[in-house]
């Protein structure tokens, strides 16, 4: 892994940039600040080279970062399945932002992913990457796969094309995927890009008002149901744990994004060292986890063996096959 590109995967990916005629942009299931601001940040910078760019997700993207210019024009696998098909067959370079096995855009779209025989390239800041693609640009010192989105139009002197919609776009993915610049990752260098955007134009303030400031009746209630009565603390296991059912999610008519946040409101509770969210997903069977850590606690380990997931030292998802009172069980078990 390294912070710099190589000279000969540099030539490479100009080389497809200038040639490509249509450019697909893919990025992982329930998409994140970062999943979301990294693709729109690198779909901005080139459309701004002239282009022709289609960013593609499996599923709906949470409602405040639709603020961001492109945000619009996503093509969403769950509801376009046959757009998709179509985009991809005529695709001559994908790029796979924030994610570092094909699977983690979902089973389905996976599949047609996977029969690609041409160019692509992934960038993306977690451990352990799959060798799915042409080139492959990994590193987990990074912040956020948006923070690499800026180093590769600075390594590949694009800066010319870091306009004002790339730079909101890459700024939402690395502060959200930071906790505000909270978490150990960031460096004197994230500072340091965030300055050179701010000078030429960012509005920072705007960006926090929109992702964090906007509310809506629902999420709040949300919120505080499971904080005030799903939240689990188990002080001699040092550890905090909120499930919620696809029923309760329903009864707060539930959208993508109402939950984000919550297991680092569990984790926030003195003296606690992980902190688990397990979600009933819309799939029969199926349980979505997000686990938060502190210190030298490695939940990506943990996500990993236990999970079907990954992800960082402190912060990790994952995929449980079974009910929610089963995930609970196995939550219990291996924390004993």
């Amino acid at each position: 892994m390294s912070r710099i590109l190589s000279n000969t995967d540099k030539t490479h990916i100009a080389k497809w940039v200038g040639e490509a005629q249509l450019i697909s942009i893919f990025a992982h299931q329930s998409p994140d600040g970062d999943a979301v601001g990294s693709s729109l940040g690198l779909a901005n910078a080139l459309i701004s080279m002239g282009k022709k760019v289609k960013v593609i997700l499996p599923d709906a993207l949470p409602v405040f970062y639709y603020f961001l210019q492109g945000a619009h024009d996503i093509v969403f696998f769950h509801e376009n399945p046959d757009e998709v098909k179509n985009i991809i067959a005529q695709s001559d370079l994908r790029f796979y932002l924030d994610f570092n096995r094909i699977d983690r855009v979902g089973h389905e779209l996976a599949k047609y992913l996977a029969d690609y025989t041409g160019n692509s390239i992934m960038i993306d800041h977690h451990q352990q990457p799959d060798d799915v693609a042409s080139v492959l640009f990994s590193d987990t010192t990074f912040t956020s796969t948006s923070e690499m989105i800026f180093q590769l139009l600075h390594q590949l002197d694009w800066m010319e094309h870091l306009n004002l919609p790339a730079m909101e776009a890459i700024y939402t993915g690395v502060v959200t995927d930071t906790g505000s610049f909270r978490f150990p990752v960031v460096t004197a260098g994230t500072h340091q890009m965030v300055a050179f955007m701010l000078e030429r134009g960012l509005n920072h303030a705007k960006i926090h008002q929109e992702v964090y400031d906007t509310q809506n009746f629902n999420r709040l209630q949300l919120t505080g149901y499971a904080l005030g009565q799903k939240l689990v603390y188990r002080p001699e296991k040092k550890l905090a744990y909120i499930t919620l059912s696809q029923a309760e999610l329903n009864r707060f008519h539930h959208q993508s994004g109402d939950t984000e946040g919550l297991v680092n409101q569990a984790l926030s509770i003195g003296g606690v060292t992980m902190a688990v969210f397990l979600r009933e997903a819309e799939e029969p069977g199926i349980v979505r986890c997000s686990f938060r850590s502190k210190g030298d606690h490695d939940v990506n380990v943990f996500a990993r063996q236990n999970w079907n997931g990954g992800g960082h030292k402190n912060a990790a998802g994952g995929k449980f096959h079974g009910t929610l009172e089963q995930a609970i069980e196995l939550l219990e078990n291996l924390t004993a």
